[in-house]
């Protein structure tokens, strides 16, 4: 998929996209340089650790409606889909 750079340097990330990482409006981006690659990841708080029957359990520190809803076993058949393999 190519996308461009508007005149002001905003990109549009595409609405599928969007929906399938549950991304919506005022959700913060870290935005970082790998290579020759611009890296867009979600700017989560960090877990806070609590004590429950006696072990240290990480927690979310957003309010739960506020967590993306992700299907991870679509994210892995879409990794191992994006490799072709040779036998």
């Amino acid at each position: 998929m190519v996308i461009t750079i508007d005149k002001a340097g905003r990109v549009v990330i595409p609405a599928g996209i969007r929906e399938r990482l549950g991304l919506r409006p005022g959700i913060a981006l870290e935005v970082s340089v790998e290579d020759n690659a611009v890296r867009l990841a979600v700017s989560a708080s960090p877990p806070k650790l609590v004590r429950k029957r006696g072990r240290l359990v990480a927690r979310p520190t957003v309010p739960r409606h506020e967590l993306p809803s992700i299907d991870i076993a679509a994210l892995i058949e879409e990794e191992r889909n994006r490799w072709p393999w040779t036998t």
